[in-house]
């Protein structure tokens, strides 16, 4: 009997396991469903798309966020992260930036401008000195006093002392991302481990503040590691995870890699929602390249609920107008699935008029 129910278990379509699991009783898919959900064909792509929508809306509701980003440090990092254009170690264009409190101070006054309900002061550190968490509470009174807006961070690896000094000067929420799953880690980063990172997230729990846990689509991992990285970041339940699409930056050791196909990123985003049905699935770097520039609302209708507006940490993203319009848009329409969403099938690379993004990066 017990061999019986296993085999039609085995059989049963993952669509509508998904739809029992995920839609009815607000349960995640494990691992290796998240990873059928990956392979799911092209003819099916829409549907996937449209439950990874009804199970947004049924166990996040409809609202979506926006949030400004900026970095108080910008490059010279000693981190070997093989992406990243801030690394000290690479010979990468982004020169070693320093903002001063007035520059935040005008840049979270922009964002709120603009509908955003958070704002993330970022530092390209290992992590944080003493100095710069002085820097830092500095900064979030100065915002505070004159911004109504929500401040979260992301400074590296932090002790649990640092992580009770940033909840106590008000930070709510603390980003720091695994980028990818544990075994594939050591291809990315050598410099520091992924059970380090892991450890901060857990002080950071523990001092009261929210987590914010997500990584990089396209670094290189087998689909079988893309379900074990989602499956990975559903155990330890953050309250937002950010989705970034790799943009290979010149002189970085992943400046060859590939863009990801529009069609696989959007399983990616459809497959983390199955994963976290109730976690805020926020779109970061990478999103116009990887979805070309209607993909925002594409991918907010098949499975995401927020968004980093404008550009990013050393990127050009679209102007922020553009995803509050988005925003706008999905929230007037966007709790209807089955809405014709023009995808490109997998395989094929959909040019989103952002070529410059190769050539040119921003010095904040």
């Amino acid at each position: 009997m017990t061999a019986t129910i296993t085999a039609e278990t085995e059989t049963k379509d993952i669509l509508d396991i998904a739809r029992e699991k995920c839609l009815e009783r607000g349960e995640g898919l494990n691992q290796d469903e998240i990873l059928q959900v990956l392979q799911i064909e092209d003819e099916r792509l829409q549907e996937l798309l449209d439950l990874a929508h009804q199970v947004r809306i049924k166990h996040c509701g409809v609202d979506v966020s926006l949030e400004g980003i900026i970095s108080l440090k910008t490059g010279g990092c000693p981190e070997d992260c093989s992406f990243c254009s801030q690394s000290g170690l690479f010979e990468s264009p982004v020169r070693a930036v320093t903002l001063n409190i007035a520059e935040l101070v005008e840049a979270a006054k922009q964002s709120e401008k603009m509908g955003a309900s958070e704002f993330c002061i970022v530092a390209a550190v290992k992590g944080p000195t003493d100095a710069l968490l002085e820097q830092v509470a500095e900064a979030v009174t100065a915002i505070q006093e004159e911004v109504d807006i929500s401040i979260s961070a992301s400074l590296g690896i932090l002790t649990r002392e640092q992580a009770q000094r940033l909840a106590q000067m008000g930070v709510t929420r603390y980003n720091h991302n695994f980028e990818t799953a544990r075994s594939f880690f050591p291809n990315v980063v050598t410099t520091h481990t992924w059970e380090e990172r892991k450890n901060t997230l857990e002080y950071v729990l523990a001092e009261g503040m929210e987590t914010c846990c997500g990584g990089i689509i396209g670094l290189g991992e087998t689909l079988e590691q893309r379900a074990e990285f989602a499956a990975q970041l559903a155990e330890i339940r953050p309250h937002e995870v950010p989705m970034n699409f790799l943009d290979p930056r010149p002189g970085t050791p992943f400046a060859d890699r590939p863009l990801v196909p529009q069609g696989e990123a959007l399983r990616a985003v459809a497959a983390f929602r199955l994963a976290m049905p109730s976690t805020q699935l926020r779109f970061a770097g990478g999103t116009e390249l990887a979805l070309g520039d209607d993909g925002t609302e594409q991918g907010l209708l098949g499975g995401a609920n927020a968004i980093i507006g404008g550009n990013y940490l050393t990127t050009f993203g679209r102007p922020m107008e553009k995803d509050r319009d988005a925003v706008d848009r999905v929230m007037e329409g966007g709790a209807k699935p089955g809405l014709s969403l023009n995808i490109t099938p997998v395989g094929q690379k959909q040019n989103s008029g952002h070529g410059a993004l190769y050539d040119t990066l921003k010095s904040l």
